[in-house]
C-alpha cells in the first residue's frame, strides 16, 4: 500500500512537493534538510517539546463529544478542540516546535508571515517566551479585517509588516517573508505556519502538528473503545491543522478523510480560493502544488471570507491526497461557512473561528450511518471573527439550527 504519509527524499509526495528556490537560499534550505529531522527527533527536543505543549499549549486538547449536533447529523460527532490551546487555535504547536527548532540550529532572528492572525499571534507569543526578536508579514487587507489579532502581536513585542502588494493577503505576506529571508539567510528563521514551501517545511509543519492526531488516537480509544474514527474531517487552506489531525491516520482506510476548502462565492465565480477544484499543477513559493492561475502561469487572487483560506494553492500533502482519491476535498462557500459557525454556536456553545466553520459546513453534505464515529478538528476560536459574524448575522436562516 502506498505510504501517503512519507515524503521521498527530493522532497514530494506523488508529483507535487519539491524544493523550488532562489540560489541565495539554497545553503540555508538545504541546512535546514540536513538537520530537522535529526533535531526534532532527538530525545532533550521532544521533552522540551512535549514539556510546553503541556505546561504552555494546555495539551492534550479535549476530545469532545458533540451531542446536539451528533442529534441533528445522525452520528456520533467528535470535536478536536484545537481552539482552547493557549493562542486560540492550532498554530502554536508549530510554532514551538520551529522556534525550539531555530534555537538549537543557531538562528537569532524570526521571521513569519501569517492570514488570519493566528500564525503570526503564537510566533510572536513563542518569540516572547524564548526572547528572540521577530517581524511577522501580513496583507494590509488582513491587518484591517484582524486588527485584534495585529493588536496581540505588537503587544507580544513582534513588529507587524503590513504587505501593500497584490491582493494585501496572504499570498503577498509569504512573498515579502520570502524576500526578507533572501535578505538575510545566515541569522534568520523563517518560520512557515503551515504545509507549503519547499521541502522540508510541508514535512516538518506536519509532523509537528502530528501531536493532534497523536491524541485522537488514545482518546477515541479510551472513549469508544477503538482508536480510529470513520471519518476525520478538517478545513485547508495551506493545510496544517489538516496534516495535522490526519497524520496517523493517512495510511489507514478504514478513515475517510474529507477537507473543506474555501469556495468563497462559488466555485463558479472569480471570487474563490478553492484550489484543488480548479487549479492547475504549477511553482508557488517554493513548491510545486495545484495552483489557481492563467494559462501564462499568472496567479490568480483568491477570496474567501475567511483570511486563513484565502490562498491560491494547498500544500503538496493535500494536493497528492486529493489526486490519488485518498481525501475527499469539498469546496464551501462563505454563506455555507457562515450559517455552519451560527449552528454550533446555538447546538453546543461554541464560536468557532471562521476557518473551522468551512469543516462544519461539511456535516450537512454528508451522509452518515447513526454508529458512526466522525471527528472534525475544530482548529480555532472564533473571537478574531466576531465583527465578521456579526456583521453577517441577518444573513443567517435561524429556521435550519
Amino acid at each position: 500500500m502506498k505510504n501517503f504519509q512519507q515524503v521521498d527524499d527530493n522532497g514530494y509526495y506523488g508529483q507535487f512537493g519539491g524544493a523550488y528556490i532562489p540560489e541565495v537560499l539554497y545553503k540555508t534550505v538545504e541546512n535546514l534538510k540536513q538537520q530537522y529531522l535529526p533535531i526534532i527527533q532527538s530525545e532533550s527536543f521532544l521533552q522540551e517539546f512535549h514539556q510546553l505543549l503541556s505546561d504552555y499549549v494546555g495539551r492534550p486538547s479535549p476530545l469532545y463529544h458533540a451531542r446536539r449536533m451528533s442529534e441533528k447529523y445522525g452520528c456520533k460527532l467528535y470535536l478536536k478542540r484545537e481552539d482552547l490551546n493557549h493562542t486560540g487555535a492550532h498554530k502554536i504547536n508549530n510554532a514551538i516546535g520551529q522556534v525550539l527548532l531555530a534555537k538549537r540550529m543557531g538562528k537569532t532572528r524570526i521571521i513569519a508571515e501569517t492570514g488570519a492572525g493566528q500564525h503570526g499571534v503564537a510566533t510572536a507569543t513563542v518569540c516572547a517566551l524564548m526572547n528572540l526578536p521577530c517581524r511577522v508579514y501580513m496583507g494590509a487587507l488582513d491587518v484591517q479585517r484582524q486588527h485584534v489579532n495585529v493588536e496581540r502581536m505588537r503587544m507580544l513585542g513582534a513588529e507587524v509588516f503590513p504587505v501593500e502588494s497584490g491582493n494585501k493577503t496572504l499570498k503577498d505576506a509569504t512573498n515579502e517573508a520570502i524576500r526578507d529571508w533572501c535578505c538575510h539567510p545566515k541569522d534568520t528563521f523563517y518560520i512557515i505556519g503551515s504545509t507549503v514551501g519547499p521541502h522540508p517545511y510541508p514535512d516538518m509543519v506536519a509532523r509537528l502538528q502530528s501531536v493532534i492526531s497523536a491524541e485522537i488516537k488514545w482518546q477515541l480509544l479510551e472513549k469508544e473503545g477503538r482508536n480510529w474514527p470513520d471519518y476525520l474531517m478538517a478545513c485547508v487552506g495551506g493545510g496544517s491543522n489538516a496534516a495535522g489531525a490526519m497524520f496517523h491516520y493517512l495510511n489507514d482506510e478504514r478513515v475517510r478523510l474529507v477537507l473543506a476548502e474555501a469556495g468563497g462565492l462559488g466555485v463558479d465565480t472569480p471570487q474563490t480560493a478553492a484550489s484543488m477544484q480548479i487549479g492547475t499543477v504549477g511553482i508557488l513559493h517554493g513548491s510545486r502544488i495545484k495552483v489557481m492561475q492563467t494559462e501564462d502561469g499568472q496567479i490568480v487572487e483568491p477570496y474567501s471570507i475567511s483570511a486563513g483560506l484565502d490562498y491560491p494553492g494547498a500544500g503538496p500533502i493535500h494536493c497528492n491526497l486529493y489526486e490519488t482519491g485518498r481525501a475527499q476535498v469539498v469546496p464551501v462557500n462563505d454563506d455555507e461557512a457562515l450559517q455552519a459557525a451560527f449552528e454550533l454556536t446555538r447546538l453546543e456553545g461554541i464560536i468557532p473561528a471562521l476557518e473551522s466553520s468551512h469543516a462544519l459546513a461539511l456535516l450537512p453534505k454528508m451522509h452518515f450511518r447513526k454508529d458512526d464515529i466522525v471527528v472534525l478538528n475544530l482548529s480555532g476560536r472564533g473571537d478574531k471573527d466576531l465583527e465578521t459574524y456579526l456583521s453577517h448575522k441577518e444573513e443567517i436562516d435561524y429556521g435550519k439550527i
